[in-house]
């Protein structure tokens, strides 16, 4: 069940991701931006490169299980901090986010925000092992988003253009920017936690069932 629930996340997942980068290529929402820096925003979006992590990962899970790669995926540390960006991606985007879109743009962006986040968060639930999840892991899974915002920024500066309104430097300035950043770093502590509640929650009631 564990490898086929994966393998159906993986495809409808790269699908998905395939759907956003033609659809980026083919009908920009944005006139006069040249294909290669639609290339570019298309993958400096969170959301984009969360749906990728979560491909990755649950195709190691359902077709490379006993690979170097597919080991690493399916320790319950890496599974769950997946989960947790993820549920960022689904929770920011219902909240801050949401748009009413149209055609295949609608179909790709409830994929990538909605059916893949609730997809894999019912496998973390139903498939991940729980054991060994540890309350500072909420605070090492920050590494991803962290560098992620250094991207951001950086790439911004350069260029004017950030991929979300609420850490948009050029019209925010640093200060009120910054401060959006570090609201949505908690976020993500608070959502580790929570994960990590659940799984030691589950990992001790299995083990008293099995005494």
């Amino acid at each position: 069940m564990k490898r086929g629930f994966a393998g159906v996340i993986a495809i409808v997942g790269w699908l998905a991701i395939a759907l956003e980068f033609y659809l980026t290529l083919a009908q920009p929402r944005v006139e006069g931006v040249d294909a290669g820096e639609r290339v570019i925003r298309f993958f400096s979006y969170f959301t984009i490169l969360t749906n990728i992590v979560v491909a990755i990962t649950t195709s190691a899970i359902a077709f490379y299980p006993t690979s170097r790669l597919g080991k690493f995926f399916s320790r319950p540390g890496v599974q769950t901090a997946v989960a947790v960006y993820i549920t960022i991606v689904g929770v920011v985007y219902s909240l801050l986010l949401r748009e009413n879109l149209t055609g295949l743009w609608a179909v790709g962006n409830h994929a990538v925000h909605d059916v893949i986040p609730a997809a894999y968060v019912l496998f973390w639930f139903i498939c991940t092992p729980k054991s060994g999840l540890k309350w500072p892991d909420a605070f090492r899974w920050l590494s991803y988003p962290l560098v992620y915002v250094a991207y951001s920024l950086i790439h911004g500066a350069f260029t004017g253009w950030y991929p979300y309104w609420f850490v948009d430097i050029s019209k925010l300035g640093y200060g009120v920017g910054l401060r959006n950043a570090a609201g949505v770093f908690a976020g993500f502590v608070v959502v580790g936690l929570i994960f990590i509640l659940v799984g030691r929650l589950f990992s001790r009631t299995a083990k008293a069932l099995s005494n």
